[in-house]
């Protein structure tokens, strides 16, 4: 079977009672997403995949499958957070960080609604992870716990708070090939298809989707790059989120985890279809720092049904054997490798460039034994 490429603790009296109460947005964000357990043991997930659910529970699969989200989650909170800091709403709902205007504006150049849409994105993704923990915990399985990783820098632009990040969003090598996976009618990458990509320079080199520091708000060109650069970014995220779910989804075994991961991966693809609209707006330019082009899609070389910026529906392509009629899909959703899919795809992206060789090993065994989990018969 293909692999998929998508994108992509023990629990103590003290956990408990932590996830028992409502969760604060205020200490979540004013502590770097700070939620469920300690510090992270050598005996960490000795269970094997395999292990039959005791009454009532679910089985270890099913936890390791929820654990590995609850990761990816918190992970995505963090980045959507430093996004939010810059050129979102911040409110009671989504708090930290002050905004940074001349930023926000280049965002609004793609949709005059980019703050209020970065906003919920946020509070999304925070409400995932804490939910997800919170039911591990319920079921007397480990919760999953990040913030030993917190090492990497914030922006120095005003605006953004000046805490230690899980995740780097100044380094960014973006794939922007779902662009055109999503409008092609004959290809699928479930069955071993590639596509080109939209903005091929986003693809070959390391830039920022966030200001690094006020610096980075002139000259214009640069600015709206780096935000051209946020709003292709928004997508890649979320596609990922869109076929992760439902690939994993095909692993569980317990009826009430399968819900949960029914209902929230269509919050993903619901994300994913509003940044992919959004992201056909993005202006063409030339960065004159840096030589980024973002190509006008709607002429060529580019243009034509692979390109054009108002197509945002799926078109329909080849599903399961090329025999069947075409069907109009959520693609990838091929369930082998599918979460050490989705790490290799966000490495690739940059988001965790400077983490430690720790982060990794941890992050990659969560999806080991993601991958792992089996639907008992």
């Amino acid at each position: 079977m293909r692999i998929s490429s998508c994108f992509v603790l023990p629990v103590g009296e003290e956990d408990m009672n932590l996830l028992r109460q409502p969760t604060s947005r205020r200490a979540f964000l004013t502590s770097s997403l700070a939620v469920g357990a300690g510090a992270l043991g050598a005996g960490l997930l000795e269970a094997g995949a395999g292990e039959v659910a005791a009454e009532g529970g679910i089985t270890q699969g099913d936890a390791d499958i929820l654990r590995f989200l609850s990761a990816l989650e918190t992970l995505e909170t963090d980045f959507w957070q430093q996004y939010n800091e810059l050129g979102g709403v911040q409110d009671s709902e989504v708090q930290g960080g002050s905004g940074s205007p001349t930023y926000t504006a280049a965002l609004q150049v793609l949709d005059g609604d980019m703050p209020q849409y970065i906003h919920d994105n946020t509070e999304d993704e925070f409400t995932h992870f804490t939910f997800i923990n919170a039911y591990l915990v319920a079921q007397g399985k480990q919760s999953v716990n990040l913030d030993r990783f917190r090492t990497l820098p914030s922006s120095k632009a005003k605006g953004a708070q000046k805490i230690k990040r899980l995740t780097n969003l100044m380094q960014l090598t973006v794939d922007t090939s779902w662009y055109t996976r999503y409008r092609s009618r004959t290809k699928n990458p479930d069955f071993g298809d590639s596509f080109p990509q939209a903005v091929p320079d986003l693809n070959n080199g390391q830039f920022p989707a966030i200001p690094r520091s006020d610096k980075d708000l002139a000259p214009k060109n640069h600015l709206q790059a780096i935000a051209n650069t946020a709003g292709f970014h928004f997508a890649t995220i979320e596609q990922g989120g869109s076929s992760l779910y439902p690939s994993l989804a095909q692993r569980v075994t317990s009826p009430e985890v399968l819900r949960i991961l029914i209902s929230i991966g269509p919050t993903e693809t619901m994300h994913f279809q509003t940044w992919m609209d959004k992201a056909g707006n993005a202006p063409p330019l030339t960065d004159p720092t840096n030589g980024l082009t973002f190509p006008d899609l709607n002429s060529p070389p580019f243009g034509g049904e692979d390109f054009q910026t108002n197509l945002i529906m799926p078109e329909p392509t080849i599903f399961l054997d090329r025999k069947f009629p075409v069907c109009s899909i959520v693609r990838p959703t091929e369930t082998a490798g599918a979460a050490e899919g989705a790490v290799a795809f966000l490495t690739r992206d940059g988001l965790f460039r400077g983490q430690s060789s720790e982060f990794f090993a941890f992050l990659n065994d969560l999806a080991r034994r993601a991958d792992a989990a089996q639907r008992a018969r």
